[in-house]
């Protein structure tokens, strides 16, 4: 509400007091004159420098107006002869400021990204060449009415939040500036508008310019709307309120002109054609009520019958009816009260309308609230409902399911009230100010219209009688606001008459009359309730002293129904509901709703009230027994009215919005925000669903006709199936990432397809509803989706401009073609983007341009038809565009096309001749067709408005208007019985059809099978406007030739042209056997002369694919070895390779090397059951920063994984759940997703005795599908063919092999071995057929070139120009076509064009190597071994390519730069460019927003060898260490990084977490022992260093604390055990027994378990490398330290010895603590188990090798072992049994259990891997 101050309009200087210059400037030659003209002061402001003579608002430029007003309007007078410039700046919706400029020394239209600079010229009948010459002789005052929304959108598209500064500059005269949502008519005063009823705001008077009596306000001023709305001619009402048309070029008026003339139209951009002629200029917009006077003279909002040629528009407001059929239905009015019949001309053929009137009749409605959920009543019998749904009011019986309307308002009803009685119904509609209609229940019809003192209206009540309405609201000022009407009178035939009307400063959210007594009232908001009482014509209210409740935040309250009930329930957002004794004014209980602790219990259990967090209660409802509460944890619960328990429960499917007893009390009407309206019936307990609905616009449906069902897509993430003939929902499909954007079904198959924003395109199965198949071909947005009629094509298109063909005729949708740039980009929103012609021959889209609609062949994609709609209106000034298409039914097949200029054009879709035309069908452009069957009716939708066209009416057809959406209607079409008519927006409309398709008028398409409708009276004929004649040639068009094929670069497209030459790149896979098929590219046109119309694709000859064939052999061979393939295809398990000679490792951090190993894979481990594994791996903490591109994100579906070692891991980012794909035993280098988000490829190293491996995963199911071999040693990059039909391997520089793969056989089609190191590959994002190579010294483009099964490929090398100064390319990726920009070793970026194989421009991004570089749109993402990670933008770059000046470096400036932890290796960014996820070689993965410029770790790992991991007592974190030198403390429960110490250039060895003697959180420490021989204790609490100590010399390599703390023992590298005091730091005791071997490990324990006849509560062991363990028993606070038992054991020969000896490994036994556990290096691999209380071995267990890590669970009888063979194996000590476990990358040199034995934690190089403990 804090712009409602700012309604209707705002006077600028009065409210910024411009007289007073506090909140504004002035400069220069400022001041007040009297003008003559208007009678009173104005500003003057004049000097020969505009810059420096000006009035600014507000004073300086950091301040803002913040005026939210869409129109702003100045009055001014430009001084004679005399420059003037103003200034405006916008805000827009994401912060960015806009300056738009208007002066009369601007020649021609200039825009940038942040500025738009229109000229204001005069025009004076002479021709456009010569405007900008012609001087202003006289200037008259101005109303110039600027629509700052569509400014910004048309022309900027981006979206108006407010007006932040204006700058007036010399020299003009200025009265005001205004601002204002609604669009006034400056020659209309209120008196005219009342008198003549006309449909227009009419301008205030404070706002009006003063005109003689008798005399025109055109004669006198000037209006100009820009940007206008119409272009066509004005209506007969405009011209009747303003002077005569044949005025309007009579005089000189001011235009704002477009930069370029018409016939000049370019192909990059088309600059908007802006007229402004006096009268004419004053367009018609969505008007409001009339801002000072009654609404007892505007027109109905009910549908316009008549002609078009009346250019009838659709008001926004209403009157009282007066025509009881017009009331009645709501929807029809008399053609004679609206619009004038017209009549053929004598000349044509009388053809009378055969529509019935009405046509149409509303049925069905699918939809609940709009503006809020909040409203559901009952009627008195309790057998119906009464709900709004957007601006109708739906009555719908319970039983019967049938529905009936209150049809009148003209925007979202915001209120409902119903009386006891039934007999009357108030409304309230949203729109401001608030209107109210009072109807007659049991007619339906409306009584009463008027408008509320309140602005807006958020409750009404009515009295039982009916006799007093009551509503609650906020005035124009923001103040709430209380008005009481009699309304006693209405249905006898009088007025609603305000009794009372009062002002308070509390909030209400619920107003309710009592029912015992109307005199009495009672309101509860956030922090009151308040009693009110009505009395001799004033309003008064009592607060209810609420004590230390006084801030809750009251929603909802009811009256007790008992007859003798004083109390009032309140309830609260907090979950409090309070019994009030109304009558005492006092609050009697109050209670408080905890919520639910066992969800989804079977039987309502007693819930109690109390302390603690409670649910939030959204209404309240009170029968005269119970109490029913509605919450926003979805529950409805039904209490006693003493509350002792729950009743019953009813769980719904959101949270509930409003609750309601029937009369009865024994149902009780439920509604919720998620659309659900139910009812729950109290004796049966069974819950009735009545209404699902959409919670947002629908976008767009489908129908399938064999079932009977309809698709919607919805703005609310929703795709929904309904059954036609009930309109129940049957299925319901969720997509919370992405909205769907297009539907369409399969027309034979159970099965539909639907476009998300995201462009994927998915296959639903209606059978058992789940997805089938998901392709990601699109780049953006899905705008259209058609099917052929057979089912076996499928074809879709988005708003990049991307075409694609599908073959779906099989249970699996396939891609068969994928076409860049051939569909328009800024085409006009439209759910008729696409069609399918009724015998599927033939394919229409508007495109490659907005101005040109393509016909093609739907199977072979060829081009046989572009028309050009800016040609099919000679004498029109204004750039036409297609705007929507349809085809006409079979055989037919005539092409219909709607246009910006709100014409219908019928095309022949053979010919391309204009059949008939159809002028002013809507005040704006139609984005919605339909045509009937039986081709009688034509639909067409714009606005909100739906027309049926008498299609059959070859002159002047007749059309009906229908109002009834409340937003604009985005689709229509009939049902398949032809019976019904669909219309989507705010919600789903069904309308019958009032006519009998069997009975069909004279010369229907039954009596004239094939022949296409034909025009038979002259261009002058009406509307019906044949063009035959109107042009030379023969066939009435003119025509250009056939396309010649060229290898010169196509022209630019002012003419009509054929492909344009940004849409090359087309590539064809066919699946069959035979030949395949591709398009080549580009061809040149020759013109034809005369004015270019339509261009007819002729059949190619065998010239066709020159283009191509040119381009491929020019530039000279790359010198590529194609390797011979053993008969016919290698086989995907393995190809024969010729040797190669070594290569030298490349200096390049960007080419992979795998991480050294020197562990060697277990050659054999047998995997455990599924069913009972022991272990379950949970989580992977870490991320291989070694790989190269390893990341994968997909913004739109949310799929992300990257790699760690060995694994794959898919993470949830939201609930940071993850999955794990084991298939790889190496370390994984590089991973790619194919476009369809399908399929991903990993490529793994190569083993000792293997070569590496490529697998490819099937992303739903997570499985490996295939397992490749192409190559040696690794693989450096993997790229998916944009169709994704092909796959890519790249060998690294030991390899060198390039490999291209069929994903459809997994076999290999080409085999190249390379001559040099490549260090990464991109295939074309426009072109499946190209693929580019960068490497040593040159850029490599490859062409694949198919001949039936064989593929070959043709490369060019490009070498670096020597201005670049780069010796190597080391990144690439491709921008906008046909740009390709190449990063290299030396910093620079340089940018190439694939189609000239030139770079034309280079410049310095970086002082180090670039290996990442990401491009998407005008932006681009640079990473290098700096770790600076820099945004480009990079504008600028095609126009310099096609311009071919000096293209300098200065062209492309830095955004943002960001530094992160490491050298960038990985990177995947959002298409927008504005977030994204890096990974660098310290192994964290990092989310990137520009827009904040800020860096946020989301998987963070240790760089280098994890060394120990330790567990807090109570187990909510643990701790790692590394060679890193860093401790990382992490959150148990997500894995997420907490806590980080970091010491530089040291190595953290050993760790420990203080015991769970020290309980308090400031007792909480760990000691961490450095590779320098120093300990370090960290605070957890206080997060900080406590202590340093140097008890070593040598590297500290074992750490433990005593049992009680306050000690830490400590062993080095050199056999050194010392002992230290915590709180001092002062070593005390050293022992020397181990001396000479390293300490391998420290434990400590109590001694309280077993006593061996020494002293001291601590018992603790040291074990050194030397295989002996040490047991002591020590007293700390008494210096003594005994020595229990010390144990040595037997070393193997030398001769067995390995050459990396294992550690020696010991620990006490948690199950029993006599026992000690040992393992090492010994004649044999094994575990030994020695008794201190025997002094012997009592156990032994064998193991494949010798142990490295060692853990014991806690709990049960398990112990983990980890060995350098790769393999973690889980042993049973009770029953002897083993499991060996995978997925490890390396030595698992550490593993250990949590103190809870639930987890084990193992770890191999920087990997950590968690592992849950199932129950053994």
């Amino acid at each position: 509400m804090a712009q409602v101050w700012q309604h209707p309009f705002l006077n600028v200087f009065r409210h910024f007091k411009v007289d007073q210059w506090r909140r504004s400037t002035k400069e220069g030659d400022v001041a007040t004159v009297m003008d003559k003209t208007l009678k009173c002061t104005v500003y003057r402001i004049r000097g020969s420098v505009s810059a420096s003579n000006y009035i600014q608002l507000p004073k300086t430029s950091t301040q803002s107006l913040g005026l939210t007003g869409r129109y702003l309007y100045l009055l001014f007078r430009p001084l004679s002869t005399k420059h003037f410039v103003i200034h405006l700046d916008l805000s827009t919706k994401d912060s960015q400021v806009i300056r738009v400029s208007l002066s009369n020394l601007f020649k021609e239209f200039k825009s940038t990204a942040t500025w738009l600079q229109f000229p204001y010229i005069c025009e004076a009948g002479i021709s456009r060449k010569d405007l900008i010459e012609v001087a202003l002789p006289g200037a008259r005052w101005t109303c110039l009415q600027l629509d700052l929304r569509e400014l910004l959108l048309v022309y900027l598209n981006r979206h108006y939040s407010h007006l932040k500064s204006v700058r007036l500059c010399a020299s003009l005269l200025v009265r005001n500036l205004y601002t204002s949502d609604l669009c006034f008519d400056p020659a209309v005063t209120v008196t005219k508008a009342r008198r003549g009823n006309l449909p227009v705001t009419p301008m205030p008077r404070e706002m009006a310019f003063p005109v003689p009596k008798g005399e025109s306000w055109h004669d006198h001023y000037i209006h100009i709307r820009f940007p206008s709305s119409n272009w066509a001619a004005p209506s007969e009402l405009v011209q009747r309120s303003c002077s005569p048309p044949e005025a309007v070029f009579a005089r000189r008026v001011p235009q704002l002109l477009p930069p370029v003339a018409f016939s000049e139209a370019r192909q990059d951009s088309v600059s908007p054609a802006v007229q402004m002629l006096g009268p004419t200029a004053s367009c018609w917009a969505p008007s409001g009520l009339l801002p000072e006077d009654s609404l007892s003279c505007e027109c109905s909002e009910v549908s316009i019958v008549g002609s078009p040629s009346s250019h009838s528009q659709e008001p926004s407001a209403s009157v009282k009816p007066t025509d009881k059929h017009a009331a009645g239905s709501g929807l029809h009015a008399p053609v004679s009260k609206v619009a004038v019949l017209s009549t053929a001309p004598e000349n044509v053929p009388k053809h009378e309308s055969f529509l019935p009137d009405p046509v149409l009749r509303l049925k069905r409605v699918i939809g609940l609230g709009g503006h809020s959920t909040k409203w559901a009543l009952w009627t008195k019998d309790g057998a119906a409902v009464v709900y709004p749904c957007h601006a109708v009011i739906v009555v719908l019986h319970v039983d019967t399911q049938e529905q009936s309307f209150f049809l009148g308002h003209t925007d979202k009803v915001s209120a409902l009230a119903l009386d006891g009685s039934n007999s009357l119904l108030a409304s309230a509609q949203a729109q401001p100010p608030s209107v109210l209609r009072l109807w007659d229940f049991q007619t339906r019809g409306c009584l009463s219209l008027f408008r509320s003192p309140a602005h807006t209206i958020c409750s009404l009540s009515f009295s039982r009688s009916g006799a007093l309405l009551c509503c609650a609201g906020k005035d124009r000022h923001g103040k709430t606001m209380v008005v009481a009407w009699g309304t006693g009178q209405v249905g006898r035939g009088g007025e609603a008459i305000i009794l009372a009307k009062v002002n308070t400063d509390v909030d209400i959210q619920a107003f309710e009359i009592a029912f015992f007594n109307e005199a009495r009232m009672a309101s509860c908001g956030r922090g009151n309730v308040r009693l009110w009482r009505l009395r001799g014509g004033s309003l008064r209210s009592c607060p209810v002293d609420l004590g230390e409740r006084h801030a809750l935040e009251l929603t909802d309250l009811a009256f007790g129904q008992a007859q003798d009930s004083r109390t009032l329930y309140v309830c609260s957002r907090s979950g409090h509901i309070l019994e009030i004794d109304h009558q005492r004014m006092a609050v009697r209980y109050i209670r408080r709703l905890l919520p639910t602790q066992t969800p989804g219990r079977p039987l309502p259990q007693k819930q109690s009230f109390g302390l603690g967090p409670g649910v939030a209660i959204s209404s309240i409802g009170v029968s005269q027994a119970e109490c029913a509460v509605g919450s926003e944890d979805g529950l409805l619960r039904l209490w006693p009215l003493d509350f002792s328990s729950v009743l019953l429960e009813a769980e719904h499917e959101g949270p509930i919005s409003s609750v309601c007893f029937s009369p009865d009390g024994l149902r009780v009407l439920s509604t919720t925000t998620s659309g659900h309206l139910g009812f729950l019936d109290i004796p049966s307990r069974e819950y009735s669903l009545l209404v699902r609905s959409h919670t947002a616009p629908v976008q767009a449906l489908a129908l399938e006709c064999k079932r009977g069902q309809l698709a919607t897509v919805s703005q609310d993430h929703t795709v929904r199936i309904w059954d036609l003939v009930t309109l129940q929902q049957l299925y319901d499909f969720e997509s919370p990432e992405e909205a769907p954007c297009a539907v369409a079904f399969h027309p034979t198959q159970p099965a539909f397809f639907c476009g998300f924003s995201s462009g994927a395109i998915r296959s639903f199965s209606l059978d058992a509803p789940e997805a089938l198949v998901e392709h990601r071909c699109h780049q953006g947005a899905v705008t259209g989706l058609a099917t052929s009629p057979d089912g076996s094509l499928l074809f879709s298109a988005c708003s990049q401009g991307t075409l694609v063909q599908y073959h779906c005729a099989a249970s699996c949708c396939r891609v068969l073609r994928v076409e860049a740039n051939v569909v328009c980009r800024d085409a006009h929103p439209s759910s008729c983007s696409l069609a399918v012609s009724g015998d599927g021959r033939l394919l229409a889209f508007v495109g490659p341009f907005k101005y040109m609609v393509t016909v093609r062949d739907a199977a072979s994609l060829e081009d046989l038809l572009r028309v050009d709609v800016r040609t099919l209106d000679l004498a029109s000034r204004r750039l036409d565009s297609a705007v929507a298409i349809c085809f006409s039914p079979a055989p037919l097949s005539n092409l219909l096309v709607s246009t910006s200029s709100s014409k219908v054009v019928v095309l022949d879709s053979t010919s391309g001749h204009v059949a008939r035309e159809l002028s002013g069908v809507h005040p704006v452009a139609p984005h919605a067709l339909a045509l009937s069957q039986d081709v009688r009716f034509l639909l067409t939708a714009a606005d909100r408005a739906i027309r049926v066209w008498d299609y059959l009416t070859q002159a002047k057809p007749s059309c009906q208007v229908y109002i009834g959406h409340s937003e604009p209607v985005q689709a229509v079409a009939f049902t398949p019985d032809q019976q019904h008519l669909l219309s989507v927006g705010d919600a789903i409309f069904l309308w019958d059809i009032l006519t009998s398709p069997e009975k069909s008028p004279p010369g229907s398409v039954q009596d004239a099978p094939g022949a296409p409708p034909t025009s038979e009276a002259g261009p002058n004929a009406g509307q019906l406007e044949g063009l035959e004649g109107a042009v030379s040639g023969a066939s009435g068009l003119p025509q250009q030739q056939g396309p010649v094929p060229s290898q010169a670069a196509p022209p630019q497209p002012s003419t009509c042209a054929g492909p344009s030459s940004e849409g090359d790149g087309t590539f064809f896979v066919s699946d069959e056997e035979g030949p395949s098929e591709e398009s080549h590219g580009p061809r040149r046109l020759c013109q034809a002369s005369g004015p270019p119309v339509l261009v007819q694709k002729e059949a190619c000859g065998a010239g066709d694919g020159a283009g191509d064939g040119a381009r491929g052999t020019a530039g000279g061979p790359w010198g590529l070895d194609m390797l011979p393939h053993p008969h016919g295809q290698p086989s995907a398990q393995g190809t024969r390779r010729t040797k190669t000679q070594p290569t030298a490792r490349p200096d390049s951090y960007t080419h992979f090397i795998a991480r050294y190993k020197a562990s060697v894979t277990a050659k054999k481990v047998s995997s455990p059951p599924a069913e009972g594994k022991w272990l379950h791996l949970k989580a992977v903490v870490g991320y291989n920063g070694n790989g190269r591109a390893n990341v994968i994100w997909r913004p739109d579906t949310g799929f992300f994984a990257y790699t760690c070692g060995c694994l794959v891991v898919v993470e949830d980012l939201h609930s940071g759940v993850q999955q794990h794909w084991l298939g790889h035993s190496t370390e994984i280098s590089t991973l790619a997703l194919s476009h369809d988000a399908q399929v991903l490829a990993s490529a793994g190293c190569a083993g000792t005795a293997s070569c590496c491996q490529v697998r490819l995963w099937d992303v739903p199911g997570g499985s490996c599908q295939q397992l490749l071999s192409p190559h040696r040693t690794a693989v450096q990059a993997l790229a998916f063919s944009r169709d994704d039909r092909l796959l890519v391997t790249l060998g690294d520089y030991g390899d060198r092999i390039l490999a291209l793969w069929s994903m459809a056989t997994c076999e290999v089609v080409s085999f190249t071995h390379l001559p040099e190191p490549v260090h990464g590959l991109a295939f074309s994002p426009w072109a499946a057929a190209e693929l580019a190579c960068v490497g040593q010294g040159a850029l490599t483009l490859c062409f694949l070139q198919q001949h039936g099964a064989d593929v070959s490929l043709q490369a060019h090398r490009e070498p670096i120009p020597k201005a670049v100064g780069a010796g190597e390319l080391t990144s690439l990726c491709y921008g906008a076509a046909p740009l390709l920009y190449c990063g290299s070793n030396a910093g620079q970026v340089c940018v190439w064009d694939t189609r000239a194989r030139r770079c034309f421009l280079a410049w310095e991004a970086d002082e180090g190597e670039i290996g990442v570089l990401l491009c998407s749109g005008s932006r681009l993402v640079s990473g290098s071994n700096t770790r600076r990670l820099r945004l480009w933008a990079v504008g600028a770059v095609p126009e310099l390519r096609r311009t071919r000046s000096g293209a300098r470096s200065s062209s492309v400036f830095m955004e943002r730069e960001l530094t992160l932890d490491g050298a960038i290796v990985s990177a995947v960014f959002h298409d927008s460019m504005d977030m994204g996820v890096v990974g660098t070689t310290a192994g964290t993965l990092w989310y990137v927003s520009w827009a904040e410029g800020t860096s946020t770790r989301l998987i963070s790992g240790h760089r280098s060898k994890v060394n120990e991991v330790v567990f807090s007592p109570s187990e909510s974190h643990c701790a790692t260490c590394g060679d890193d030198g860093s401790v990382r403390v992490w959150s148990l429960a997500s894995m997420e990084l907490v806590i980080q110490f970091q010491v530089l250039n040291q190595s953290c060895l050993c760790l420990a977490w203080s015991p769970p003697s020290c309980r308090l959180p400031e007792q909480q420490r760990m000691a961490a022992g450095y590779s320098d021989g120093t300990l370090r204790v960290f605070s957890i609490s206080r997060i900080a260093m406590e202590l340093k100590m140097q008890p070593h010399v040598a590297a500290l390599t074992a750490i433990a604390f005593s049992v009680d703390g306050q000690t830490i023992i400590s062993g080095d590298k050199d056999g050194l055990v010392a002992v230290s005091r915590c709180c001092t730091g002062m070593t005390f005791h050293v022992l020397r027994d181990h001396q000479g071997a390293p300490i391998s490990s420290i434990q400590s324990t109590s001694k309280e378990y077993v006593d061996f006849g020494v002293e001291g509560p601590d018992l603790w062991l040291a074990a050194s490398r030397d295989q002996r363990v040490s047991i002591w028993a020590s007293d700390w606070l008494q210096n003594c330290c005994e020595l229990v038992d010390w144990l040595s054991f037997p070393a193997p020969t030398l001769t067995e010895a390995p050459d990396c000896p294992p550690p020696s490994l010991a620990a006490f036994c948690p199950w029993d603590r006599a026992l000690v556990v040992w393992a090492g290096l010994g004649p044999h691999p094994e575990v030994v188990f020695y008794s201190l209380c025997q002094k012997q071995v009592v156990e032994k267990i064998p193991l494949p090798f010798f142990a490295v890590s060692l853990s014991l669970s806690p709990r049960a009888r398990l112990m983990a072992i980890g060995f350098a063979e790769r393999v973690l194996r889980l042993v049973d000590c009770v029953s002897g049994a083993a499991q060996d476990f995978a997925g490890h990358d390396d030595c698992v040199q550490l593993c250990r259990f949590a103190p809870s034995a639930s987890l084990l934690f193992t770890a191999a190089h920087n990997e950590i891997l968690v592992w849950e403990v199932t129950d053994c």
